[in-house]
Formats: C-alpha cells, sequence, structure tokens
C-alpha cells in the first residue's frame, strides 16, 4: 500500500481526474453531488415525515425522494472511497469538537453550504472540474464565492481561537 503513503503529483492527479471526469461525463452525463445529497436528505425527510414531505413544494415538484436516484451512490462512493483512502493511509481519525461555540460554528457553516448549494444548483466538486474548465462565468463566480466564503469561516474560526 505504498500508493496511499505518499502525495501524488499535483500534474498526474489532476490530469487522472480529468481522464475519469470525460469518461463519467461520456457515459451518464453531467452530475453533481449536491444532487444525491439532495436526494438523501429528501429520503430522510421522508422517513421521519411520510406522505407530508410531498405538501413541501420542493419535495412534491423539484426533487421528489427517489431511491433508485443514480446520484446518490456517487455521493455515498465518494464518501466510501475518501474513507477508504484514509484508513489505506493511516490518516484516518476521529475528531470531536470538545466546545459548544465549535458544534455552532460547524451546524452553522454546514448550513450555509446548503444553502449555497441550492442557490448554485451546483456543487463544489463540479464547478471546479466542470464549469470552470469549459470557461463558464457561472464557475467562476462560485469558486470566487467558494474562496470567500473559505477565507471569511478561517478568519472567524482563528479569531474565536485568540479569545
Amino acid at each position: 500500500m505504498e500508493f496511499f503513503q505518499k502525495t501524488l503529483d499535483p500534474i498526474i492527479a489532476l490530469a487522472a481526474i480529468a481522464v475519469l471526469d470525460i469518461f463519467l461525463f461520456l457515459t451518464v452525463g453531467a452530475w453533481t453531488v449536491g444532487g444525491g445529497e439532495t436526494m438523501m436528505t429528501g429520503l430522510a425527510a421522508k422517513l421521519v415525515m411520510g406522505d407530508a414531505v410531498y405538501r413541501i413544494p420542493f419535495w412534491n415538484f423539484a426533487f421528489p425522494p427517489d431511491p433508485s436516484y443514480w446520484k446518490i451512490y456517487i455521493s455515498l462512493g465518494m464518501v466510501f472511497g475518501a474513507f477508504l483512502g484514509a484508513v489505506l493511509s493511516k490518516e484516518f481519525y476521529w475528531r470531536m469538537p470538545h466546545r459548544v461555540w465549535e458544534w455552532v460554528m460547524i451546524t452553522v457553516g454546514g448550513l450555509l453550504m446548503g444553502i449555497g448549494i441550492r442557490l448554485a444548483f451546483v456543487c463544489n466538486v463540479s464547478t471546479f472540474f466542470g464549469l470552470t474548465p469549459e470557461m463558464n462565468l457561472g464557475g467562476y463566480l462560485a469558486v470566487s464565492g467558494i474562496l470567500a466564503g473559505a477565507w471569511v469561516g478561517t478568519w472567524i474560526y482563528k479569531k474565536t481561537l485568540e479569545d
């Protein structure tokens, strides 16, 4: 497992990602991770709320929960692949926040990311590897927003650590 013990050359890694992205696009078309995660959220909402979930227009018209939606399995595959890579490289650790304000920041950050995905109707992965290389202005706007949000979030986190 020496492959997982060292860092790949970024050019080789990006070339491999590009080839796999082209293969995926030719095979199944455009994809976003946000779609799979949204569908998993819809299925969880349906599990908790039952048929009452269909009273919410988003789940009734825009995104009716369906367990056969193929993008769910891309999202699960990425989570499993990241987990497997971390375990094989001996870089997997459980980390839990110790203070209430850390939980609050994690929750607010996650909610803001979810709102951003719904507003843009894309995800960071498809933005970086799909829209941006296609010279799509939306990709550059999304990347700018991601970078600005990461900078502001890091600044806030650093400020709270200083207190």
